[in-house]
């Protein structure tokens, strides 16, 4: 079994879909389940129209939905050539905006609006799934999420439950060696319509993949692999051919955008190797995610944006137990997350990247001493295999860094880790120098 995921741009047009069906071939006896994310831009078109019912604004929302169906039947129409084919691909549509359409009879509830985000994902496989049936005459079979994927009390995926409940859907189909399935999507504890957050696709297959037991799990994207920078701001970039499983955890945590940072945590606890493709190069290896780790000292560097820097400063801090404990506490009860900290004999600096109850967080600190407060910081991760740094890879990082101001270092808390805060305008300039510094030699592929 192997379970392959494509996202967005991959299955973003009829004619992708059809490069997608091609891809997706196997030798017989080889079980896949592809799992799709929705097309591209659909999402965000879906979370502005919910944006507009939940303002009041029917008439736009209305205007909106009408613009976005009737972008389906253009696409249906391309995918779907032949007639009958195509009056079905039409209902399905149809069928899918008027559960849209119907939740604009009253004031949309968080409820709804999940329904309406869900929408994507159903078109896209049902879709997919007719284009393979109908067209290719392809035996393939369409698996709802829906009656599988669920969440917890505490808001994340059951595991026990995924597991029985999909090898219960598999075993319907005991001959059948392809399956099609929504990712993102699924039922919360209460049985009503949810998702995975933002990206959850990638998070989808590898719940899948460690349900099913699967020899691999395949993310398809748009570019080849994970690369050692950001190839948007630096040039000569290339991908990663192999990384551990914490090394890729700890790129898609501090921005590498190819791979969302939940999704490879059920395949490292199942040991399931994780291959990260291209489909417009499907002939590229990529990149290769698994237990194994390399000798090389620093394989990739990844930057996030949008952080908040706090400093509290405190001579009661000093020999004083528990005031860390106090400090954490304060975050806690402000369900916000610390991203980065370090500290010194009176002062604790650390970030947050959800300044929702910011204000309220600072009141808090204030009681503990003073609090200072950076907006508009910017964590660079370095990853690879930093154990005891024999290769001496500090020394060459900060190096590369000598004109670059450093707000906060982060070193030795992981051995695959050095994370630094620096402002956020100088970036850039950072994401350059380290490439220069560190990766001015050919790529090893």
């Amino acid at each position: 079994m192997k379970v392959l995921k494509f996202g967005g741009t991959s299955v973003g047009t009829a004619e992708r879909m059809r490069a997608v069906a091609t891809l997706i071939q196997a030798p017989a006896g080889q079980q896949r389940i592809v799992v799709l994310s929705a097309m591209s831009g659909t999402t965000n078109a879906l979370v502005n129209i919910a944006k507009l019912l939940f303002e009041g604004d029917l008439t736009a929302g209305t205007l909106q939905i009408e613009v976005l169906r009737q972008h389906y039947h253009i696409v249906a129409r391309e995918l779907l050539p032949n007639e009958e084919a195509l009056a079905e691909g039409l209902k399905l549509v149809d069928d899918s905006f008027k559960s849209i359409f119907n939740l604009t009879r009253q004031p949309l509830s968080v409820a709804g609006e999940k329904v309406i985000l869900a929408q994507g994902e159903l078109l896209s496989t049902r879709l997919f799934h007719l284009y393979l049936t109908r067209i290719r005459q392809e035996q393939a079979v369409l698996l709802p999420a829906l009656d599988f994927m669920r969440l917890d009390h505490d808001e994340e995926p059951d595991a026990g439950y995924i597991r029985e409940h999909l090898a219960a859907q598999l075993a319907l189909y005991p001959e059948v060696e392809l399956f099609i399935t929504q990712g993102y999507i699924c039922r919360n504890a209460q049985g009503s319509i949810d998702n995975l957050k933002r990206g959850g696709s990638d998070y989808s297959a590898s719940l899948i993949g460690a349900a099913a037991q699967a020899e691999e799990i395949q993310i398809w994207t748009d570019i080849d692999g994970l690369h050692n920078n950001d190839p948007r701001v630096v040039e000569g970039t290339y991908p990663i051919r192999e990384l551990s499983f914490d090394e890729a955890a700890e790129l898609a945590y501090f921005g590498a955008k190819i791979l969302h940072p939940s999704s490879v945590l059920p395949a490292r606890e199942h040991g399931i190797p994780v291959r990260l493709l291209n489909t417009m190069q499907p002939e590229a290896p990529g990149t290769l995610i698994s237990a194994h780790t390399g000798q090389e000292a620093i394989k990739a560097v990844a930057a996030k944006d949008g952080l908040t820097a706090i400093k509290v400063k405190s001579s009661r801090m000093l020999l004083a137990h528990g005031f860390l404990r106090a400090i954490f506490e304060v975050f806690e009860r402000h369900r916000t997350s610390i991203d980065m900290i370090t500290t010194s004999e009176v002062a604790v600096s650390l970030t947050i990247d959800d300044a929702a109850h910011l204000p309220e967080i600072v009141a808090e600190l204030q009681r503990f001493g003073s609090v200072e407060v950076d907006e508009n910081q910017t964590i660079i991760c370095l990853v690879g295999n930093l154990i005891q740094d024999a290769h001496g890879a500090a020394s060459q990082v900060f190096e590369a860094l000598h004109n670059i101001p450093l707000r906060m270092i982060s070193y030795g808390g992981s051995p695959n880790n050095i994370s630094l805060l620096i402002n956020t305008p100088d970036k850039t300039r950072a994401l350059k120098a380290l490439n220069a510094g560190l990766f001015a030699r050919p790529a090893v592929v």
